[in-house]
C-alpha cells in the first residue's frame, strides 16, 4: 500500500506539471498559427526537429528508460550507490562524447539531409529548414544533461525537478518566439527555435539543486570495462538499433507529406499534438511515476507485486484516456478552433487540421498503454522483446501510410500511426502474459469494456448536445469555447455517473488520485 500511495503521489504531480506544461505547448502552437497560419513556413519549422531529435532519442532518449535507469536503480536498491555514481559517470561523458561528434556532422550535412527528408518543399522553404535545424542541433547536448539528471533523480523516486524543466521549456519557447516573431518575415520564426535551445538549458539547470541535495558525485572517467557499463550497453544496443530503424517511419510520413498540400505537415503536426495530449498528461506521468517501483519489485523478486502494479497503471490509463479518445473525436472542430483559428490560421485551416486528428484520436488509448508495457520488459531487463515488436510496428506503420495516403491524404498518415499503436499493444501484452504467466488480463478487459460502454454513451450524448448548441449558439471563437466547455463538463458528468453506477473500482481510484494531489497542493 505504502508503494502504491507513492506511485500515485508521483503520477499526480506528474500530471499536473504536465497538464501545465501541455498548456504551455499549446499556446506556444496557438500563437505560431497566429503568426504563420498553415503555411509552409510552419511545416519548416515542424521538419527542423527530425534530424535532432533523431540524434537524441538515438543515443540518450531510449537508452534512459531502459538501460541506463534500470541499471542505476540496481546499484541504489542493493546498497551500491558509491558504485553506481561511477557507473553514471562513465555512461556520461561517453554519451556526450558521441553526441558532440554526432552534431558536427550533422551541422555539416544539414542540407543534404534536407533534401533527401523533404523532397516536395520549395526552395525557399528547404533553406528556411536548414537554417531552424542548425539551431535546433544545439538542443540534443542539453537534453541529453537534463535527461541523464532526470533518471537519475527518477532512480531515488525524484520527480518534482523534471516535471518542473518541462514548463521552463514550454515557457523559454514562448517568450523568445513572441519577442522575436515577424509575421511578413519567414526567418522570424527561427525565435521558436532559439527559445527551444534556450528551454533545454533551462530544464537542465533547473535539476542541478535537487541532484546535489541527493549526493553528486561525478567523475571524470570512461570505464569500458566495468560490469555496470557493460551492461548498459548490452541493453542499449536493440533500443539504438530500433530508434535507427524507427526513423524510417518519419522520413516516410515527412516525404510523403512533402508532396501534398502545402500546410500538410502542420496540420498533421497541430492534430499529433492533440493525440500527445492526454498520452503526454496522463499515460506518460503514470508510467514515469510506476517505474522505478517495477524496477524495485524486479530487483527483489517480488512478481506479485510487479503484476498488480503494472496491472492497476494499465486500468488506470485506458479508464482515464478512452473517454478523452471519444470526446476529442466528437469536439474536434470546437476544440481546434478554439486553439488555433485566429490570425493567419483560417476555418478552411481547421478542417484540413481535424481530418487527422480524427484519425489520430481513435489511438490514443493504445499509445497511452505502450508508454507502461515496454518499461515492464525494462524493468526485467529485457530490452530486446519491445524492440522486436517496435519494429514489426514500425514496418506496419509504414505500409500502412503507403496503402492510407492516397485515399486519406493527411488523415492517412493519422490513422497509420493508430493503427500500428494498436498492433504494438496487442503484441506486447502477449508477450507479456506468456512471459509472466498472469499479468491480471481479465480485470484489463474488463476495465476496458466496461470504460469503452461508458464512453460510447457518453460520446453520442455530447455528440447531440454539440450539434444543438452550434446550431444555437453558431461557430465563433467565443461560442466554440462555450461548446467546448459545456461539452466537456456534461461528457464528464455522464462518463463519471455511469462508471459510479456500475462501481469501477477504477473511478476511486482515479477520483483519489486527484483528491490526494490536490489536498497535498
Amino acid at each position: 500500500m505504502s508503494g502504491t500511495r507513492t506511485v500515485a503521489m508521483a503520477a499526480g504531480l506528474l500530471m499536473l506539471t504536465q497538464l501545465a506544461s501541455r498548456i504551455l505547448g499549446f499556446l506556444r502552437e496557438s500563437l505560431m498559427a497566429n503568426f504563420y497560419g498553415k503555411t509552409g513556413v510552419t511545416d519548416a519549422y515542424q521538419t527542423a526537429f527530425i534530424l535532432p531529435d533523431l540524434i537524441y532519442w538515438l543515443l540518450v532518449g531510449g537508452v534512459l528508460s531502459s538501460a541506463f535507469i534500470p541499471v542505476f536503480s540496481e546499484y541504489i536498491h542493493k546498497g551500491k550507490e558509491e558504485e553506481g555514481w561511477r557507473v553514471a559517470s562513465s555512461f556520461i561523458n561517453l554519451i556526450l562524447l558521441l553526441l558532440s561528434v554526432l552534431v558536427i556532422i550533422a551541422l555539416i550535412f544539414t542540407p543534404h539531409f534536407i533534401r533527401l527528408q523533404v523532397p516536395g518543399f520549395t526552395a525557399e522553404n528547404q533553406a528556411l529548414t536548414v537554417l531552424l535545424t542548425r539551431i535546433i542541433l544545439i538542443q540534443p547536448l542539453l537534453l541529453a544533461l537534463s535527461g541523464i539528471t532526470m533518471g537519475i533523480l527518477n532512480s531515488y523516486k525524484i520527480f518534482w525537478p523534471s516535471a518542473l524543466g518541462t514548463v521552463l521549456y514550454n515557457a523559454s519557447v514562448i517568450v523568445f518566439g513572441v519577442i522575436l516573431a515577424r509575421p511578413d518575415d519567414p526567418e522570424s520564426i527561427s525565435g521558436f527555435a532559439i527559445g527551444v535551445v534556450v528551454g533545454a538549458l533551462l530544464n537542465f539547470v533547473v535539476q542541478i539543486p535537487a541532484l546535489r541535495r541527493q549526493g553528486l558525485r561525478y567523475y571524470p572517467i570512461i570505464d569500458w570495462r566495468h560490469p555496470g557499463v557493460r551492461k548498459i550497453a548490452v541493453l542499449a544496443v536493440p533500443i539504438i538499433l530500433s530508434y535507427s530503424l524507427n526513423q524510417i517511419q518519419v522520413v516516410v510520413n515527412s516525404n510523403l507529406g512533402s508532396h501534398l498540400i502545402e500546410g500538410s505537415l502542420t496540420a498533421v503536426w497541430y492534430s499529433y499534438r492533440l493525440y500527445q495530449l492526454p498520452v503526454g498528461i496522463f499515460a506518460l506521468a503514470i508510467a514515469v511515476a510506476v517505474f522505478p517501483t517495477l524496477n524495485e519489485h524486479a530487483t527483489l523478486n517480488k512478481w506479485k507485486e510487479f503484476v498488480l502494479t503494472s496491472s492497476l497503471a494499465v486500468r488506470m490509463v485506458i479508464f482515464i484516456t478512452l473517454p478523452i479518445s471519444v470526446g476529442m473525436i466528437v469536439l474536434r472542430y470546437p476544440l481546434i478552433r478554439v486553439l488555433f483559428e485566429h490570425g493567419a490560421f483560417t476555418p478552411v485551416d481547421t478542417f484540413a487540421t481535424a481530418i487527422p486528428l480524427l484519425y489520430f484520436a481513435v489511438g490514443i488509448s493504445a499509445q497511452s498503454v505502450i508508454q507502461i508495457l515496454p518499461r515492464m520488459f525494462y524493468a526485467l531487463q529485457d530490452t530486446w522483446t519491445p524492440v522486436i515488436i517496435g519494429i514489426i510496428s514500425m514496418l506496419a506503420n509504414v505500409a500502412f501510410m503507403f496503402l492510407l495516403v492516397k485515399p486519406l491524404q493527411s488523415g492517412g498518415l493519422a490513422f497509420a500511426t493508430s493503427l500500428a499503436a494498436l498492433l504494438n499493444m496487442i503484441l506486447l501484452l502477449y508477450l507479456l502474459r506468456k512471459r509472466l504467466k498472469s499479468i491480471d488480463g481479465w480485470r484489463m478487459l474488463t476495465t476496458t469494456l466496461k470504460t469503452l460502454l461508458a464512453s460510447g454513451v457518453m460520446g453520442i450524448a455530447v455528440w447531440f448536445g454539440g450539434q444543438w448548441l452550434t446550431s444555437l449558439v453558431g461557430v465563433g471563437k467565443f461560442a466554440s469555447v462555450f461548446v467546448l466547455l459545456v461539452g466537456t463538463f456534461i461528457g464528464a458528468l455522464i462518463f463519471a455517473g455511469i462508471t459510479k453506477i456500475m462501481g469501477m473500482e477504477e473511478f476511486d481510484q482515479t477520483l483519489g488520485l486527484f483528491q490526494k494531489r490536490f489536498k497535498r497542493g
